[in-house]
């Protein structure tokens, strides 16, 4: 028998922060970082080997999908394992530690701390 999707668990809802929703999400951003540092080394890696095969552009949002895939890792901090609302964070952190891939990501401006 076929499983429809009402059929499968519900993931639990997200949890609020524990300051009642004080933190930016740059504060969330550093304390889940500081948590899964694998993560940045990731897509490190992940970005050195698209510009190694040529690519003049790469999205954050393909990375993350990947990454998702590919290792599907449990992640401490937050209640989703790679949070959309951090992509932003990571680039930026990228680009800090490699100048030189400047060209290929686009960046936006930030719209909250």
């Amino acid at each position: 028998m076929l499983t429809t999707q009402l059929e499968l668990p519900m993931s639990p809802l997200r949890q609020p922060d524990p300051a009642g929703g004080s933190l930016s999400i740059q504060d969330r951003f550093e304390a889940f970082h500081e948590l899964n540092p694998w993560i940045l080394a990731k897509l490190e890696a992940m970005t050195a080997d698209c510009v190694e095969r040529g690519l003049s552009r790469v999205g954050i949002g393909m990375l993350f999908e990947v990454l998702r895939y590919e290792y599907g890792r449990a992640t401490l901090g937050d209640t989703w394992k790679l949070n959309n609302n951090f992509r932003s964070r990571y680039v930026r952190l990228l680009l800090e530690q490699h100048p030189e891939w400047g060209a290929v990501f686009e960046l936006r401006g930030l719209r909250s701390a």
